[in-house]
């Protein structure tokens, strides 16, 4: 076990200005954030804390993310895609994820159904490590912005979130990161935006919260 882990689930990952408030999702998924936590733990990977959220790795490197959304929980693969999902319960993040897919969790009486299945999926998460297998990129068809795929190549959890946001609300923001001529314009932009991908909030819904 992690003592920052530990943190996480008392303070969230303080990443937006609900952390270590009530009104933090890691509040309204505690129980079946920890019921994960403890199910990972007996698997032979390794608790860190990377990107402000818990992490699973294996001789160094990242297998999974554990994580709470908006709507539930979530157990995210970073090389999902290769995984053959016999109990067909991996999701991926957005149309154009090519890499993760995640396992989602709403109740702790769904984590008791699926505790053996999602045990098996971490074994062969592992397996793909130990053989050293890579997920072969294609290039994205959507024209994202380099300083947007530089973030999401950067941080699993905005990119777990932006991949969650539907078409329509993707392209906004893309729309809206693309428009600066100047990097760093886009670059500031992005980082103002953050907090509101992560709560699963568009483009126009931030500026109709902001009119009423």
């Amino acid at each position: 076990m992690n003592s920052e882990v530990d943190k996480y689930l008392i303070n969230g990952c303080m990443r937006c200005p609900l952390g270590a408030t009530p009104e933090c999702k890691v509040n309204d998924w505690i129980e079946e954030l920890k019921l994960m936590r403890q199910i990972l733990l007996e698997t032979e990977l390794t608790e860190e804390l990377k990107w402000s959220a818990p992490c699973y790795t294996f001789d160094g490197n990242n297998v999974l993310m554990l994580s709470a959304l908006k709507d539930s929980t979530v157990v995210s693969f970073f090389k999902g895609s290769l995984m053959k999902d016999p109990h067909g319960i991996l999701t991926a993040p957005g149309k154009n994820s090519q890499a993760a897919r995640y396992v989602k969790v709403t109740s702790i009486q769904q984590i008791h159904e699926l505790e053996e299945s999602i045990k098996a999926y971490v074994k062969e998460a592992i397996e793909i490590e130990k053989a050293d297998l890579k997920v072969e990129f294609k290039q994205n068809p959507e024209p994202i912005p380099e300083e947007l795929q530089w973030k999401l190549d950067k941080d699993p959890i905005f990119k777990n979130a932006f991949e969650s946001l539907t078409p329509g609300r993707q392209r906004g923001y893309i729309i809206h990161f693309s428009q600066p001529k100047q990097s760093k314009t886009r670059e500031s932009r992005i980082e103002k935006c953050i907090p509101n991908i992560l709560n699963g909030i568009g483009m126009h819904d931030h500026y109709k919260s902001k009119k009423k």
